[in-house]
């Protein structure tokens, strides 16, 4: 077999695991593991095993996979440009909504994004250190936590409360993102509570 066809091979086999993942989220699987996606897919279990080596892995990179499912613009933000982009993010969650949601409100789906809580503090405080680099050391941390809570996080609450859009939910998040940037920006090192 040539070599590009064996890429293309594992490629698909891996593209088939972490879609497995997915669906025995979608199915309501109160935990995925190895044996649940070897019996989903056909896959053999020791085979789902060399490409993800332990449950973390696997999440973490079913959690990629469902960022890839919403579009290429979904991603952890390198800078903080890219924290702007909040249209991205809620139009492609309104593309995969019935997943999106699932990832957001089940204990699978939370464990899926704790798989990549390092990975995604790291984008964070880096793409808003500039942001925040006059405030006292504890409140850098909230004022992160914050842009990445505005970022991201808002899409299931406002689509259900009040049946925005993810063009809509994009435009308000911006907003307070620039409104946010901008306060940082002018309160120079005073605390967050001043």
């Amino acid at each position: 077999m040539q070599t590009g066809q064996r890429e293309r091979n594992k490629e698909e086999a891996r593209t088939r695991i972490l879609d497995a993942v997915i669906e025995l989220l979608a199915d309501g699987t109160t935990e995925v593991s190895h044996d649940a996606v070897a019996d989903r897919t056909g896959i053999s279990r020791r085979t789902v095993y060399r490409y993800f080596d332990d449950r973390q892995k696997l999440l973490a990179a079913a959690s990629t996979r469902v960022r890839e499912l919403a579009g290429s613009r979904v991603v952890f933000p390198k800078q903080e440009n890219d924290l702007l982009d909040t249209h991205s993010i809620y139009e492609g969650f309104d593309r995969i909504a019935p997943i999106a949601t699932l990832v957001r409100s089940t204990p699978e789906g939370r464990a899926m994004r704790l798989s990549q809580k390092e990975e995604r503090q790291a984008s964070y405080t880096s793409a808003t250190a500039d942001a925040v680099k006059d405030l006292p050391a504890s409140d850098r941390v909230l004022a992160t936590a914050m842009l990445q809570v505005l970022h991201t996080t808002p899409w299931l609450e406002m689509r259900d409360h009040w049946d925005l859009t993810g063009q809509q939910i994009g435009r308000v998040t911006a907003w307070a993102i620039r409104t946010l940037l901008a306060d940082l920006r002018a309160r120079g090192g005073r605390p967050l509570d001043q």
